[in-house]
């Protein structure tokens, strides 16, 4: 299974953290996103929960692909 972006569409940047409110990804993870490989995708993805609570993001959706 290919593993899908993590966006939830709320694209905001927190300017302390520089991850996405919603996704929780850096602006280097969401516009490299299309050219990663499916290892570099689920690595990202792997590391997304550590990222809760960094920031203004509740990191609720975490996880979700789409």
């Amino acid at each position: 299974m290919t593993a899908l972006s993590p966006c939830v569409g709320v694209c905001r940047l927190d300017p302390d953290t520089g991850l996405c409110e919603g996704c929780r990804r850096t602006i280097s993870e969401i516009a490299e996103w299309p050219g990663y490989d499916e290892a570099r995708r689920r690595a990202v993805l792997a590391a997304l929960p550590g990222r809760r609570g960094r920031g203004a993001g509740d990191g609720e959706d975490i996880g979700r692909v789409r």
